[in-house]
């Protein structure tokens, strides 16, 4: 048995008039297990195949930089692109799961491949030149430094008692 996925954002897609009652059933099945279950049916069915789609992501922004912190196990260094463009961070990327399992009297394989994209607009405060980002045991770090104005122009606003 071969199974082949392939998904490409995480935006809604729309619907033609030749994609038929079909490609609609399944649409309507699959957000149902998303709003159900907070994944596809795909993830329930294959296991491995959960993150796939749509790896976990932290944003943290402290006085000097936001970091993006993205979970990605088992995707390569090498099949993560990172880019900024118009002041819009893009993390995309493909996952390859293959399994197989080999008996005296049988032969199972089960593939799956998959790719994301993950888009943040992000504020005029960073300094676009500087953009860093590691990968490191399945977790991509991007690092936004803020520019030196935007760290100068941060004012603590004291709160008082009316």
């Amino acid at each position: 048995m071969e199974l082949s996925l392939r998904r490409v954002e995480e935006r809604p897609m729309s619907l033609s008039r030749e994609s038929g009652l079909l490609s609609d059933f399944e649409r309507r099945i699959g957000s149902m297990f998303d709003d159900a279950f907070g994944g596809s049916l795909v993830s329930y069915v294959m296991p491995e195949t959960r993150g796939v789609f749509s790896p976990r992501t932290d944003i943290k922004e402290t006085k000097k930089s936001i970091k993006i912190v993205a979970e990605m196990p088992g995707i390569d260094r090498e099949d993560i692109d990172v880019s900024v463009h118009h002041g819009i961070l893009t993390i995309s990327g493909e996952k390859k799961v293959e399994k197989e399992d080999k008996g005296t009297d049988y032969h199972h394989v089960e593939r799956s491949y998959g790719c994301f994209s993950r888009s943040i607009s992000l504020p005029d405060t960073v300094d676009t030149e500087k953009v860093e980002a590691t990968h490191k045991n399945g977790v991509l770090t991007v690092t936004l430094p803020k520019t030196e104005r935007a760290m100068e122009q941060t004012k603590k606003i004291t709160v008082t008692t009316a």
